[in-house]
């Protein structure tokens, strides 16, 4: 009995969480209300299970990464990572607390971990499904018969069905006959003001969201049960001959030296090879890139995975085939770096050129790290690669690319007095910041004056948000652009 009030006073709980995610996530731009979220669930988090976790220290970097990725929703506005965070931040709060309730001698980047997360969220479902039921029983079917039971329960169904339906069939007869039409939309006025549809989708959002938090928190309570996983391939099913893997590697080390020496000029001088322009020049690099990041990457793994040399000398000569890829490797992907300076110097910056410099530069950190893993067996490159991808990816969101670029581009116009005004204005709240710059710089810009006229005339708009869109970037911005006075 104690138990079962507990859990009612827990689904209170919920309740409010569930709440607070409908007023956070359904009503306009996502701002400041994300951070916000994201402290009421862990503080709900922690009111159930306490301070004691596993997994300490990847736990703690996990949490650092959804609190950056949720704040950059209050600091910037980055449409790119504005949608990408929708999905991305919720898998790694779930991630994260199966981590930090399983036992720590279970792996955090192992198949038993993997299964481990799946099995709570279908857990998750689970649970409420039999929460449902059981409350049912035990509240509204208490009292009843079985046959009134099992009556008022297809009554559920044929309206669940019936509804949707009827409105679909409403409507395509609203078009069909202009009469009938009127008919149906001469509703009391007092219904339209209420606006049913719209209350019954928050309620339905609410009660959703309540019932996935209560399950997810609740499945989280269960011990650990282990899933034994049977190995497909033994040892020796999976050992690579020594001396065939030497071959491949000798092989393609002698392309990739003889293209390196050969194209030395090429690739560090400052001048383009004849009849190429700068687009095809990096484009030609970023087939490199491909090349070293498919070919490259994936035989150095494959290879340091299944390939167990048996003599010593073999082992070392295979060791330094693998060094030698990875810095041959290494020098392309300077040379694409290169490539791509150049052609920004020449057509501005966009998002996507600076994405491809930072993937870059975390390639170059990717093949150091397996440098030294090549000579250090005892390391795992896995874990790297995840905790890497996971700074990497925060360090994203945490710098503000779209202001470096507009930066940078207002750099570019300094010197060359060429600027992209409508890729600026593409942009979000970054953008029409560099566009007022540039207007106080040389107000008389082709077009520049009507553009920033434009983003005056939305500006009622913009301040029409909810306390949930508040954002620093789009606030500071928005005083710019209200005390611009346009010649």
């Amino acid at each position: 009995m104690k138990q079962r009030q507990k859990n009612m006073l827990f689904l209170i709980v919920c309740l409010g969480l569930g709440i607070l995610a409908e007023l956070s996530f359904f009503h306009g731009m996502i701002g400041i209300s994300y951070p916000i979220f994201i402290a009421a669930f862990y503080a709900v988090f922690y009111f159930r299970f306490g301070f004691t976790f596993n997994h300490r220290r990847i736990g703690l970097l996990l949490m650092v990464v959804i609190w950056v990725l949720s704040a950059s929703y209050l600091f910037y506005d980055n449409e790119t990572f504005y949608l990408l965070n929708i999905i991305v931040i919720p898998i790694l709060v779930f991630i994260h607390i199966v981590l930090i309730t399983t036992p720590n001698k279970v792996d955090w980047i192992s198949i038993p971990f993997f299964n481990q997360v799946m099995n709570k969220f279908s857990q998750m479902f689970s649970y409420v499904k039999r929460y449902i039921k059981l409350m049912g029983k035990r509240t509204l079917f208490k009292q009843m018969k079985k046959e009134t039971t099992q009556a008022i329960k297809r009554i559920i169904y044929g309206l669940l069905i019936g509804i949707p339906l009827l409105l679909f069939i409403t409507a395509l007869l609203m078009l069909a006959d202009e009469k009938f039409g009127n008919v149906v939309m001469t509703v009391p006025n007092f219904i339209t003001k209420f606006n049913f549809l719209e209350g019954f989708f928050r309620f339905l959002v609410v009660v959703i969201a309540t019932l996935l938090f209560f399950g997810a928190f609740q499945v989280l309570k269960k011990r650990y049960a282990p899933i034994i996983v049977k190995p497909i391939l033994d040892k020796k099913q999976a050992s690579w001959d020594g001396i065939t893997a030497a071959t491949i590697l000798v092989l393609l080390n002698s392309v990739y030296l003889l293209f390196v020496v050969i194209q030395f000029k090429y690739f560090f001088g400052n001048a383009i090879q004849e009849n190429f322009t700068y687009a095809e020049y990096a484009r030609r690099g970023f087939f490199e890139l491909i090349l070293v990041t498919l070919i490259n990457w994936t035989l150095l793994l494959c290879f340091l995975k299944f390939v167990k040399p048996a003599k010593k000398a073999l082992a070392y000569f295979i060791k330094a085939m693998y060094s030698l890829l990875i810095v041959s490797s290494g020098i392309m992907l300077a040379s694409a770096y290169m490539r791509l300076t150049l052609y920004e110097e020449a057509y501005g910056f966009t998002i996507d050129r600076i994405l491809a410099h930072t993937f870059m530069l975390f390639l170059l950190v990717i093949f150091a790290y397996t440098l030294i893993r090549v000579w250090l067996e005892g390391i795992s490159l896995l874990h790297f690669y995840m905790i890497a991808g996971l700074i990497f990816y925060t360090g994203l969101n945490a710098i503000n690319l779209e202001e470096m670029i507009v930066e940078n581009n207002l750099e570019r116009y300094e010197q060359t007095g060429k600027i992209d005004i409508y890729y600026l204005n593409g942009l979000s709240f970054s953008g029409i910041d560099g566009l007022i710059t540039l207007y106080e710089k040389d107000p008389y810009y082709p077009e520049l004056r009507m553009l920033l006229r434009e983003q005056k005339e939305i500006l009622h708009e913009i301040e029409s948000n909810t306390w949930q869109s508040y954002n620093f970037k789009r606030q500071q911005v928005m005083e710019r652009l209200r005390g611009l006075e346009l010649k």
